[in-house]
């Protein structure tokens, strides 16, 4: 039987991928309390990674779609914290957007409400969250974005 949010995700066309392994010496995610603190998902898709520098190799689009990715990759960690129920969501509390960019690219909030915009599509008012957008002169692997978040969940 699935729930009301990945029946939500089929709605929209979307399929989450496996949630992302750690890169590094660090988790996927801690929880503290109610609170679910998910470490940076990079843009990744079908075809790998997203690379580039927005404002130079990349338009605001593609790096929509590229936070987009992220966002993905931030659901399905948030399933696994949920033990796959992610109706346990009651709020999508912050996320921070870092963006590849050149020094005079300022859409960084454009391209980060991919991911932004997803939240909401998904998880309706409680996919509404604080936010931060930040340019970034180089990511790991040479991505476009990552971005991290933090739930509240039951």
């Amino acid at each position: 039987m699935t729930n009301s949010i990945e029946q939500r995700l089929a709605e929209l066309g979307l399929s989450l991928p496996d949630a992302p392994a750690p890169a590094a010496n660090y988790v996927p995610f801690v929880q503290s309390g109610s609170l679910v603190f998910i470490s940076g998902q990079i843009s990744s898709g079908p075809d790998g990674l997203i690379c580039g520098k927005l404002g130079a190799d990349l338009g605001v689009d593609e790096g929509v779609g590229a936070a987009r990715a992220c966002g993905l990759a931030l659901i399905a960690q948030l399933r696994t914290a949920c033990a796959g129920d992610l109706t346990r969501l009651r709020r999508v509390v912050k996320l921070t957007g870092f963006v590849n960019c050149a020094p005079d690219f300022t859409d960084q909030p454009k391209v980060v409400n991919g991911a932004s915009d997803l939240m909401v599509a998904v998880f309706g008012e409680a996919g509404r969250h604080a936010r931060a957008a930040v340019g970034a002169p180089s990511l790991p692997l040479g991505v476009a974005v990552e971005i991290e978040g933090i739930f509240e969940i039951a």
